[in-house]
This record gives C-alpha cells, structure tokens and sequence, in this order.
C-alpha cells in the first residue's frame, strides 16, 4: 500500500516570523551572512563558505562567466550552466578564475617580432590591453617588455610594425620579484603610479602579472568571495552522463566546487556521479534536489558535500503538472532541515542545504534561512539582471529579459531529466518565458540583503545559526495573507507605478 503524507504540502507564502526581542546589538550594520556550502567536521571549518547565501541557478539563462563574477564580486556564488560542450563550461569557468586575481598568470603574451596586428587580434581574442613581451612567447618566458593600449596609435599604414619597435622594454620597466607579498606589490604600484607590475624570477623570466584595477576593484567590493589565490570562487553544475570527461576539464579550468544538476537527485545516478568526483578528485560536490529525509541522507551517505533541496517550486518549473512530482517548498525544506541536524548530532558532520525554487518575494529568502537551509539557489531573481546572459526586449511598454528553464526544448538539456534512455526530451518541464528587466545586480541585491539584515534583527539575530535557532515561524490564513498587503485604500498611480 502506498505511504500517505497526511500534512498538507506547504509553501514559504504560508509562513511569517514572529519577532523576537531586539536588542541595541541586532542592528543591520552587526549582521553577518557568512555561511558553509561544503560539509565539514564538527570543531572545523567549511572549506567553501560564502559571504552572502545566495547561489545562481544552474541555467542557460542565468549564470555565465559574468554573472559568475558578478556574484562573486558581491559575496555569492554562481554555478556554471552545464548544458554545453565541455570545451565552453571549462573556458567559460577558467574566465571567471582570470578575471580577479592577486597574481595573474599572464595570458596574452607576443615575441618582439610579432606585429601590432597580432596585438590587435591578441586583445580581440581576449580582452586584455596589455600583453607580456617574451623572449619566446610564453608566459613564463624571458620578459622583455610590455606592450600596453599607450604604446601604440592605431592606422593601417603601422598594422605591420614590429613589436620591438613600440614595446616598453625590459629596461625601463618597475618590476617586482618573485616571492613579494601581494600587499607589497600593491605598494609598488601605487607608489610609481603604474598598471601594471610584472614580477620575474632570479632569471628574469615573467613569473606573474599584478594589475592595478584588481586593487580597486577590491576596494570597491569589500565583500568579495575570493580563493586562496585572490581569484574568484566559481561553481559549475555537472550531469550523471558525462562527468568523467566534464569533471575533469572543469577541475583543471579552476573550479572550485561542483553542483549535480539534475531535477530529480534521489537517483544510482547521482551516487555513482558523486562517487567518481570523490574517488578521483579534491573538489566538493553538491548532490539534489531531493524533498525529504530519505532523498538527503542518500545523497549524504554517497558522499555528497551539500544537498539541494525542491522539486517542482521553479517559476519556469512545470515537472508538477507534468509528471505529479514534488513537494511544497517549505515542507521539504523543513524536514530535510531536520534531518541534517539529526546526522549532524549523530556523526558529527554537518552537510550544509540549499534551497532551490520556490522564492517569490523576498522575505521568502529570510523565511528558507530561518527554516534552515544555509543558502539560496535563484534562478528568475539574477535572470533580471543586466549581468545574465539573455537578451534584453521591449514588449509592449515594458522592458524584459528572456528566462526559460532547463527542462524545456529550448534549453534541450535531455541530460537532466533522462532516466537512462536515449538523448531526447520526449516532453517539457520547464516553459520559455520573459521576466520584467530589474536593472544591474548590486543595486537590487543590496536592497534585497537590506530587508534579510532588517528581518533578521527584528528575530534578535545577527548571523544565520542564530536565526535558525532562535526563529519562531508561524502558519497564516488566507484571510491573513490578504491582510499583510496594502487593503481597504485607493493607491495613487504614483505608488503603483513604484511597485
């Protein structure tokens, strides 16, 4: 006989949070979002953790390298779409660890006797204005000198000129050692007012290059989640197809932390997946979605370093009325939570969750904290933003940007909803959509931060553990929920044309 879930399966909209006592310490500026995505030990330390809790979702139509780097820049996570060649997820991973780095390998390098043609088609392919001159044209050859945007005026009547001809060379150059820390080579730089500081070895040859923007840029993002290299961290999704041949190119382009995307994770599928990445690699692996106990200690028992939680609860997911599977995000959330407290209690490992789907407003984001998962997954939220990689359409009045989900013929992504079969999507689970275009992602997201910091002061706390302890949730009427929006009262236009 089937096992019947006598409790309604139920939504974050159904919730609200009572407040609890606010002291002179629960304000805004006091609250830390820091939090784990990799399992670690009880007494230790997670070996990734992120600076805000929220992930962009594993989609074509989210997260890019830019939205990667964007993400980062602001203390989040993006994991990378994995429906591509490997060839473009591991390019496209290995742009964003270059992107951001204290000590860069240089990637544009040239020999005295290339021409400023090949600068010109060096800076078209990668989008870097200054290249290493080498004695051999690598970046660990002999340095001697630098070619930069100021060394040359562009006219067709120069495209032939050699590079040893407008080059900086070796000897008028300020440049670091090797084995210089990178506050040093910092000091170096503002100090001679430079762009650029090449630091060579004991043989002169170029060892790395060190950029004045990625200083700024650091300064103007205090919050930024960086490795032990001072790169960006930058996740990237994988299948239960081809992850032999994909892990291994994604771990060599730099990632540093996979996510198994699929829309069912309760699978032999993800085990053998997870087993392989643990068996053959040093790279945390997340494992989902799953919606409830059993699924999460499966993919736990297997090996998995965090676990995806929600089926179903997508704004573009139709795997619901498709297929009848799935769960009430809140209720799935809630148990799985449970779940991972009481293996926590019991090993003494603690396996970091996500939500996944199911955030429609805001405050859906502090609810799922409260009820405890350790971060968000987001797919419409960042698809708004200008750094997604959708183009972005006037219709009618409005402007949109493009969103389509994973499980539909225009994603064509067969590796995440095959059981087994042949390489087709016999029917849909997501839809091809627009959502209304929100401008750029810092902006929104600091207002959004602003509401989580603000809910979770009126909850008396100032990290994420503490809300997950001291929260108190309550279930509401639809009678309440109509109460908690503006009723009873004419809105002027102004006031709806703000919403």
């Amino acid at each position: 006989m089937a096992h019947y879930y006598n409790e309604p399966s139920r939504t974050f909209s159904e919730y609200l949070l009572i407040p609890n006592l606010t002291t002179k310490d629960n304000v805004p500026a006091n609250v830390q979002l820091k939090t784990p995505i990799a399992k670690f030990k009880k007494g230790e330390k997670s070996t990734v953790e992120l600076n805000i809790p929220f992930a962009s979702a594993v989609m074509q139509a989210v997260s890019d390298h830019n939205m990667a780097v964007a993400l980062a820049q602001c203390g989040g996570i993006s994991f990378i779409f994995g429906s591509q060649s490997v060839v473009d997820q591991a390019e496209m991973v290995r742009k964003a660890k270059n992107y951001k780095a204290g000590f860069v390998v240089s990637r544009s390098n040239l020999t005295p006797e290339h021409t400023l043609q090949d600068v010109l088609d060096l800076k078209d392919q990668n989008g870097h204005s200054t290249a290493a001159i080498t004695d051999d044209g690598t970046p660990t050859g002999k340095l001697l000198g630098i070619v930069t945007s100021r060394d040359y005026r562009i006219s067709r009547d120069s495209l032939g000129k050699k590079v040893r001809e407008f080059m900086t060379p070796f000897s008028s150059l300020i440049y670091g050692k090797m084995g210089m820390t990178l506050s040093e080579a910092n000091d170096m730089i503002w100090e001679h007012k430079l762009n650029c500081l090449p630091i060579v070895d004991e043989q002169g040859n170029l060892v790395h290059l060190v950029f004045r923007k990625d200083y700024d840029r650091h300064k103007e993002n205090p919050n930024e989640l960086l490795d032990r290299n001072k790169s960006y961290v930058v996740g990237a999704g994988i299948n239960s197809k081809d992850y032999a041949e994909r892990v291994s190119a994604l771990v060599a382009a730099g990632v540093d932390i996979l996510c198994i995307d699929s829309s069912d994770g309760y699978s032999e599928w993800q085990r053998e997946t997870i087993q392989f990445v643990k068996n053959n690699f040093d790279v945390p692996v997340g494992a989902g979605n799953v919606v409830d106990r059993e699924g999460f200690l499966y993919l736990v028992e297997s090996g998995a370093d965090f676990v995806k939680v929600g089926i179903g609860g997508g704004s573009i997911c139709i795997t619901r009325e498709q297929k009848g599977i799935g769960r009430g995000q809140a209720s799935a959330l809630i148990e799985v939570a449970q779940a991972r407290d009481e293996y926590y209690e019991r090993t003494g490992i603690y396996v970091p969750i996500c939500s996944d789907g199911g955030i429609v407003h805001d405050y859906h984001m502090t609810l799922a904290l409260a009820m405890g998962a350790n971060f968000v997954m987001m797919g419409r939220y960042f698809a708004r933003f200008d750094e997604s990689p959708t183009k972005k359409l006037k219709v009618g009045n409005n402007y949109v940007k493009e969103f389509w989900g994973e499980g539909s013929n225009r994603a064509r992504n067969w590796e995440r909803y095959d059981m087994g079969g042949k390489q087709s999507l016999v029917f849909e689970e997501g839809v091809d959509s627009y959502v209304p275009y929100a401008g750029g992602l810092r902006e929104n997201m600091e207002k959004t931060l602003s509401k989580i910091k603000s809910t979770m002061c009126n909850c008396g706390s100032n990290t994420i553990a503490e809300l997950q302890s001291k929260a108190r949730i309550t279930l509401v009427s639809a009678t309440s929920l109509v109460e908690g929006g503006a009723h009873d009262v004419i809105l002027k236009e102004s006031s709806l044309s703000a919403e």
